[in-house]
């Protein structure tokens, strides 16, 4: 028998292209109907993709950001060890809280405490902490503790407690502030000066009265990376605690200095061996060199954190404590904050610590040979890695945005900004050493300031300014779908 076949007229084969449209086959993204579809933005789709065609366009949209390598703006961690990131995407599905499903990530999770407060030089076994989603929940948490604290004592006493305040220098990171703000305590600043970056302990302790629920003091400013002198604090504060009757702690916020300090200058008391420092936060994210999303908030005592702010559950299976701002979240950051720290150990830290800093030397002295600059940062281990420098000139028509500016067009991400209220006058520029920033890496970026000077140099001022003007029209383009709010906050907050 022989089967004959007949022609597809065209119209049948249109009608079935119609029906079969969603299921269209292209062996290329570029080949199919998706490339020349807009693709979702503001609203759910009603028809769905292939996953090959959703990741394309989502990774083609993901190019046009900034090179992570090449962001010298952040302190966040752009490159961990192929094991951690192994270990990581294994364990992305893990929710942390529910600790009756998921027992040994509680278990690294308590030894990543142990580890870091005894890095912390605490000594009792009473010790506790928690794991945050970074250094701002970290900060909310021991805020609202002292609060908590100082409205018992006061309450104790019969004393009104609707004036609470908080102490810490007007450098500080602005989750600070939104602490301050959010659970309505006064922000009382210790100002700088041009010749002084950092809280000076006497004005801080001054400033101290029966309502001051503590002093916020920085391990490490975004601003300049200076370390704001702690045992100075301390024994002033416990000078006036005692002639008081007060009982005023110490909060530090070590969210980038916590995991560079003890490595670097272990000599320097800032920590738990001092008696008012009472909570310290620190960020695994920074130079506890794990990606972002870790942070942790250690308290000296488990009696600096009051009971009454613990919840306790048993609707995931057991009963267990929660002390956070969120409850979810993922477990692969606890992991992952656990394989550096038992991966390096003391001796790997202290070699990845001194070699930023050497770098961050190296930098600024290259930077300040070149008498173009001013260094504001401090070195030799007595800061942060970072350079954080400013044009010497005065007179000269471009100034450290215009710099900034011309160096992106070289693929660096290098930040412009103010100083800390009343000394707002004062523009700089930051450069942060990270693990991946190299000395070659040091000498390409230097190369490329150096060009980006000499570019603006011949540059007329005329020029400059136009250069400005589409700058910020391009800006304004790309913002013009965002929503406008009024900025509410006193200063200007360097990235990090």
């Amino acid at each position: 028998m022989v089967y004959l076949s007949r022609l597809i007229s065209d119209t049948q084969k249109d009608k079935e292209r119609e029906e079969n449209d969603d299921q269209t086959f292209s062996t290329s993204v570029y080949g199919s109907r998706w490339d020349i579809d807009p693709i979702p933005k503001y609203s759910l789709p009603d028809k769905e993709m292939p996953p090959h065609i959703a990741y394309k366009l989502i990774r083609d949209d993901l190019q046009l950001d900034g090179n992570p390598a090449l962001n010298l703006a952040t302190f966040v961690t752009t490159y961990m060890e192929d094991e951690a990131e192994k270990l990581m995407a294994e364990n992305l599905s893990k929710n942390f809280i529910d600790y009756e499903e998921y027992p040994m990530t509680v278990e690294l999770q308590s030894r990543c405490v142990s580890i870091i407060a005894r890095l912390f030089n605490a000594n009792d076994e009473e010790t506790i902490g928690v794991s945050t989603i970074g250094s701002s929940e970290a900060i909310m948490l021991a805020v609202m503790a002292m609060k908590r604290l100082w409205k018992k004592r006061r309450m104790a006493e019969g004393k009104p407690v609707d004036k609470p305040n908080l102490i810490m220098a007007a450098s500080v990171q602005i989750c600070l502030e939104k602490a301050a703000r959010y659970f309505e305590i006064e922000e009382k600043f210790v100002y700088l000066t041009e010749n002084t970056y950092v809280l000076q302990p006497e004005k801080a302790v001054e400033l101290v009265d029966e309502n001051t629920i503590g002093i916020c003091l920085l391990l490490g400013s975004t601003y300049t990376g200076h370390y704001e002198d702690v045992k100075a604090v301390n024994d002033l504060l416990l000078i006036k605690n005692k002639k008081t009757g007060w009982d005023v702690p110490i909060h530090v916020d070590a969210a980038s200095g916590g995991f560079v300090a003890p490595f670097v200058n272990p000599d320097l008391v800032w920590d738990f061996r001092l008696e008012l420092v009472r909570s310290i936060n620190v960020s695994g994210h920074k130079y506890g060199l794990c990606y972002p999303g870790v942070g942790w908030a250690i308290w000296k005592s488990k009696k600096y954190l009051p009971e009454e702010l613990i919840f306790n559950i048993n609707y995931l299976g057991s009963d267990q404590a929660s002390f956070t701002l969120n409850f979810s979240k993922g477990a692969a950051n606890v992991i992952a904050q656990y394989y550096v720290l038992i991966r390096l150990g003391r001796q790997g830290f202290t070699s990845i610590m001194r070699n930023l800093m050497s770098n961050a030397d190296y930098l600024a002295t290259r930077i300040e040979s070149t008498n173009k600059f001013d260094i504001l940062s401090d070195r030799n281990g007595n800061g942060l890695p970072l350079v954080a420098f400013r044009l010497k000139a005065k007179s000269i028509h471009y100034d450290e945005y215009d710099v900034s500016h011309r160096l992106r067009e070289h693929q660096w991400i290098v930040p412009a900004y103010t100083m800390a209220p009343k000394i707002q006058h004062i523009k700089l520029l930051r450069v942060v050493v990270r693990e991946d920033f190299s000395r070659e890496r040091c000498d390409l970026f230097f190369k490329d300031l150096m060009q980006t000077i000499e570019y603006l140099d011949k540059m007329d001022k005329n020029s400059i300014n136009v250069k400005r003007t589409a700058i910020e029209g391009w800006k304004a383009l790309k913002n013009i779908t965002s929503m406008e709010f009024k900025n509410q906050s006193h200063k200007t907050n360097g990235v990090c």
